[in-house]
């Protein structure tokens, strides 16, 4: 035995008259030593099963693309003076985008103005001779061809000049500029930018071998579709619904898919060109089936189960049989009943066999501020 301190020696005495008043308050009062409080059942949320006729659908990676995709370009060449819009600004049909220029467009129309003008009057000095039979018909004609050579070269002049400014031949949004100012362009390289007609707004996309398969023939016709829905990147649904308004009539022999599109309206311009986003085809109903929200369904080696409330409210695991998403939840096809309490919440800690206390779903704006006291 290990030799006890100077400083446990010291020490010892205090302990020792603590526990022994300790000992004595607990025998005058009669009282005996608290208990640990027992656990009680835990509390979860479940959901009651109740059968549903829900939509069968198939969900599908795909992009959203301008419904119109308009090229912009520069119909004469010439160094690049300024840019007039703003990247990525909604514009009008019409609306100036680029200035090319002017300078060398307006002498040319300057100097083809001049001809024109110098051929118009040779051409009337002519005309009264050839009446008079005193020059040959051949000259006059000559002159008049001369003429309409000249006014056909004012007004590719005119023409060219207006080009100069360089105007969006469709209403939508814009994209990158291509060439910056003081750059030379040329009619061989012309492309500046272009425009996108983003409402309506197209999604492309399409289905695999695995997709199908689920429709007779290994092919999709517009008779098997009812519906289209979008799903935006965070989950949500858009609001509003899709029409396909393509759908190849061929199966792509390298990939082996076939080709669709659907058309969403896009008045608020939540869409943009190049987004992936998720659509949903609907392609019938399914009577019977019950929802249970994605977080409750657990994939284990033994398979896919639910935790469900039991005989005297204790976990009991159940297996069941999933079929598609719907939303956020999964879609049973066999495996529960109607009148089963599926549990939602607290699942890491639950055990089979444990004692749990189910409530129902909180309602939101079921809650209500108590009301205030009057003074």
């Amino acid at each position: 035995m290990a030799p006890i301190s100077r400083i446990q020696r010291q020490a010892l005495p205090f302990f020792v008259s603590v526990l022994v008043g300790a000992l004595l308050a607990a025998g005058c009062s009669g009282e005996k030593p608290a208990a640990a409080p027992a656990m009680g059942p835990m509390p979860v949320t479940a959901i009651e099963m109740q059968p549903q006729k829900v939509p069968t659908s198939i969900e599908i990676m795909a992009q959203t693309e301008g419904a119109r995709e308009t090229e912009v370009r520069a119909r004469v060449g010439g160094i690049l003076v300024k840019r007039l819009y703003q990247e990525g600004e909604t514009v009008k049909s019409g609306q100036p985008l680029f200035q090319i220029d002017r300078a060398p467009y307006e002498i040319a129309l300057a100097e083809a103005k001049a001809k024109a003008e110098q051929t118009a009057r040779e051409a009337a000095r002519l005309k009264g001779l050839a009446e008079a039979k005193a020059i040959a018909q051949k000259d006059f004609d000559d002159a008049v061809s001369a003429n309409a050579m000249a006014q056909a070269a004012l007004r590719q002049a005119e023409l060219n000049l207006s080009w100069t400014t360089v105007s969006a031949p469709v209403a939508g949004t814009t994209g990158r500029a291509i060439k910056s100012d003081g750059n030379l362009v040329s009619t061989a390289d012309s492309l500046l930018t272009s425009i996108y007609q983003t409402n309506p707004i197209w999604v492309r996309f399409s289905l695999g071998e695995s997709d199908l398969a689920k429709f007779a023939g290994g092919r999709v016709t517009a008779k098997d579709v009812r519906g289209v829905e979008l799903v935006m990147g965070n989950g949500q649904k858009y609001d509003k619904p899709g029409k396909l308004n393509f759908l190849a009539t061929n199966i792509d022999t390298t990939l082996g898919t076939q080709a669709l599109r659907a058309e969403f309206d896009n008045p608020d311009g939540l869409l943009l060109p190049g987004q992936f986003v998720r659509v949903r085809l609907l392609t019938g109903e399914r009577d019977g089936a019950f929802l249970v929200p994605q977080s409750a369904v657990l994939q284990t080696e033994q398979g896919t189960l639910v935790m469900t409330v039991g005989a005297e409210n204790k976990v009991a695991p159940r297996p069941v049989k999933a079929g598609e998403w719907y939303g956020k939840d999964w879609v049973i096809l066999g495996g529960l009943n109607a009148g089963d309490k599926v549990i939602v919440d607290n699942l890491i800690k639950l055990r089979p066999g444990v004692p749990v206390a189910p409530h129902p779903p909180a309602v939101p704006g079921a809650e209500q501020a108590a009301p205030a006291k009057k003074g």
